[in-house]
């Protein structure tokens, strides 16, 4: 089941990645970026359930948050630049 997961996972953070890259526009660029950004907290949070580490939930939540502010800041820097 864990294996499923991880290669779900594994092909959205790709798919993710190459939208990033290649998007056409800058807020499909962003929208993308979160969009791994929140694929890959959730992946922090089964990793934390897997290895029963407490501290996961922590870096998890600390990269939620940051991707959080990062997500704003690039789209009130794409808001102010048309």
């Amino acid at each position: 089941m864990s294996l499923l997961f991880f290669i779900l996972i594994g092909i959205g953070a790709i798919l993710s990645f190459i939208r990033v890259i290649i998007g056409p526009t800058s807020p499909d660029r962003v929208a993308a970026l979160d969009t791994m950004n929140v694929m890959l907290t959730g992946l922090i949070v089964v990793l934390a359930y897997i290895f029963d580490r407490a501290l996961y939930l922590d870096i998890a939540l600390v990269y939620a948050l940051l991707s959080f502010l990062e997500t704003i800041i690039v789209s009130r820097y794409l808001e102010g630049k048309k």
